[in-house]
C-alpha cells in the first residue's frame, strides 16, 4: 500500500506541472497592419455594396456559358488537384488535435542470448540460472507526455491549422481562376464567330464588287487593272476566313480543355450582341479585399503560419517537460511469463531536458522564424497591393472599352454608309475602284475591330469580377 505521505508530494508535482503548461512565450497571431486607400482609383464612389457578392451563376446568366462553368468546376484537373490537397491538410489537421495527448505504445519482446562459457556473462548464467543462455520476455505498455509548458504543440496545431486553411483559400482562388478564364474563353470565341460572320459577309460584298467591275470591263469603262485590283482585294478577304476558322477550333479545344474534357466542337446558340458589359461598377472598398479575396486570404495564412512556427522554434529554446511510464510483465523463463504479481514491473520517471550544445541550430531556427515571418508579411502586403492594383486596373479598362465600343459602333455605321455610297458612285462613273476598295477595307477593318472592343469589355468585367473576389461561391 502506498504511504500516505507521498499523496501530497504528488498533488505538488501535479499542481507545479499544471502552473508550468499555463505558460506560454508564443504569441497570438494578429493581422499585420496596412494601409489601405479609401477607395479605388477610378471608383465613381466608394460603398460597401461589391459585384463580388454576386453569385457566378447570376452574374453569368447565359445557359451555355454556365453549363461550361459547371463542367470547369467539376472535371478541371487542376482543381480537382487542390481538392485532394485539402483532403490531405484535413488529415493533417486531425492528427494535429492529438499532439497534446499522451503516446501509448505496446511492445512484446522474447530475447534468447547464448554468451560464451568463458565471458563474465556465460559464468553468471551458469552460476546463478544453471543454464549456458539467458532468455527474458517482456510484454508492456509505455505511456508518454510532453507537457505544452511554453506553448510548442499549441503553436504547432496553430500551424498545421493555417496550413490547412492556406489550402482551402488556394482551390477558392483557383476556382476562381477557372471560371473568369472559361468565360473570358467563351467571350473570345463568340468575338470570333463575329469576325467570321464579318469576313462571309464582306467577302459576298467584295464579290459582288468584282462582278460589277468585270461588267464595267466589259463595257469598256475600266482596265483590267481594276478587276485585279478587286479580285486582290477579294482574296485578302478570303485569307481571313481559314485564319478565323482555325482560331475557332483551337479556342474550343482550349475551353474544353480546361472543363476537363477531351478536344470537341461546342454547340452555341448565342453571339456577341447578346451579351451586354453592363454599367454597374460596385467595387466597394479596398479593405473589403482582405477578407474576400482568397488568394489575398492565402497570403494571410502564410503569416499565421509562419507565426506559429516561430512560437514553435522560441518554445524550443526553453526545456521541455516529458512524463513517461511503462509496466507489464517479464520473466526469464517463457513458462512463468505471466505468472502474476511475480512477473509484474512498473516504471515511472519525470524528464526536463534542453539541449546545452547543439551547435547553435536552436538559434539559428529561431532566428530564420522570425525571418520568414517578416517575409510572410512582406508577401502578404504585396498580395493586398497588387489586388488593388489589378481592381484599379480593370476598373478603368471596363470604363475606357466602353467609351472605345461607343466610338467604334459610329465608326462603322459611317464607313457602311461610305460603302453604299461609294458602290453607287463607282456605278454612275462618279468615283474609281481604289475608292470602292478603300472604303470596304477600311469597313471590314473597323467591324473586326468593334468586335474586338466588344469582346475586351466583356472580358474586362469578367477582370474586375475576379479582382474583386468573385466567383467562388
Amino acid at each position: 500500500m502506498k504511504n500516505k505521505t507521498d499523496i501530497p508530494y504528488l498533488l505538488s508535482f501535479v499542481l507545479l506541472t499544471i502552473s508550468i503548461a499555463s505558460c506560454r512565450v508564443t504569441r497570438d497571431y494578429k493581422q499585420p497592419e496596412l494601409s489601405l486607400p479609401a477607395q479605388y482609383r477610378n471608383a465613381t464612389f466608394a460603398d460597401t455594396a461589391t459585384l463580388a457578392d454576386i453569385e457566378w451563376k447570376n452574374f453569368f446568366p447565359d445557359t451555355t456559358l454556365q453549363k461550361l462553368i459547371e463542367r470547369g468546376i467539376t472535371y478541371n484537373y487542376d482543381l480537382l488537384l487542390a481538392l485532394k490537397r485539402i483532403d490531405i491538410a484535413q488529415q493533417q489537421v486531425k492528427q494535429a488535435k492529438f499532439l497534446q495527448f499522451p503516446r501509448l505504445d505496446l511492445q512484446v519482446t522474447g530475447q534468447y542470448n547464448r554468451p560464451s562459457s568463458n565471458s563474465l556473462n556465460g559464468i553468471s548464467a551458469s552460476n546463478f540460472l544453471g543454464s549456458k543462455h539467458i532468455e527474458n520476455y517482456i510484454a508492456g505498455v509505455t505511456l508518454s507526455w510532453e507537457a505544452d509548458i511554453w506553448g510548442k504543440i499549441r503553436s504547432q496545431k496553430q500551424a498545421t491549422l493555417g496550413q490547412y486553411l492556406q489550402t482551402y483559400e488556394a482551390s477558392k482562388a483557383l476556382k476562381t481562376r477557372i471560371v473568369a478564364d472559361i468565360a473570358k474563353g467563351f467571350f473570345n470565341l463568340l468575338m470570333l464567330d463575329k469576325q467570321l460572320q464579318i469576313a462571309r459577309n464582306n467577302l459576298e460584298l467584295s464579290d459582288n464588287t468584282l462582278k460589277i467591275t468585270r461588267l464595267l470591263k466589259d463595257a469598256g469603262e475600266v482596265t483590267s487593272l481594276s478587276i485585279q485590283q478587286s479580285e486582290a482585294q477579294r482574296e485578302s478577304i478570303a485569307l481571313l476566313i481559314p485564319q478565323l476558322e482555325q482560331d475557332i477550333i483551337i479556342q474550343e479545344n482550349a475551353l474544353q480543355i480546361l472543363t476537363g474534357q477531351m478536344p470537341d466542337s461546342i454547340a452555341r446558340k448565342v453571339s456577341l450582341s447578346d451579351f451586354e458589359s453592363g454599367d454597374s461598377l460596385a467595387t466597394g472598398v479596398p479593405a473589403a479585399l482582405v477578407s474576400r479575396r482568397p488568394d489575398v486570404r492565402e497570403a494571410e495564412m502564410a503569416v499565421l503560419i509562419a507565426n506559429a512556427q516561430l512560437g514553435v522554434a522560441q518554445a524550443s529554446m526553453y526545456p521541455s517537460l516529458v512524463i513517461s511510464a511503462s509496466g507489464g510483465v517479464e520473466s526469464f523463463r517463457s513458462s512463468n511469463w505471466f505468472n502474476i504479481p511475480g512477473s509484474l514491473f512498473g516504471i515511472a520517471a519525470g524528464t526536463i531536458a534542453r539541449p546545452v550544445f547543439a551547435r547553435r541550430q536552436l538559434k539559428t531556427n529561431l532566428e530564420v522564424a522570425k525571418i520568414q515571418r517578416e517575409q510572410s508579411v512582406l508577401g502578404f502586403r504585396q498580395s493586398v497591393l497588387n489586388a488593388i492594383g489589378e481592381v484599379s486596373n480593370t476598373l478603368v479598362q471596363t470604363q475606357k472599352l466602353k467609351e472605345q465600343e461607343t466610338i467604334a459602333s459610329n465608326q462603322v455605321a459611317i464607313l457602311q454608309q461610305a460603302i453604299s455610297n461609294a458602290q453607287l458612285l463607282y456605278q454612275s462613273d462618279m468615283a474609281n475602284y481604289l475608292e470602292v476598295i478603300t472604303a470596304q477595307g477600311n469597313a471590314l477593318q473597323a467591324e473586326l475591330n468593334l468586335a474586338f472592343i466588344r469582346s475586351q469589355s466583356l472580358v474586362a468585367r469578367v477582370d474586375l469580377y475576379r479582382s474583386l473576389g468573385g466567383g467562388w461561391k
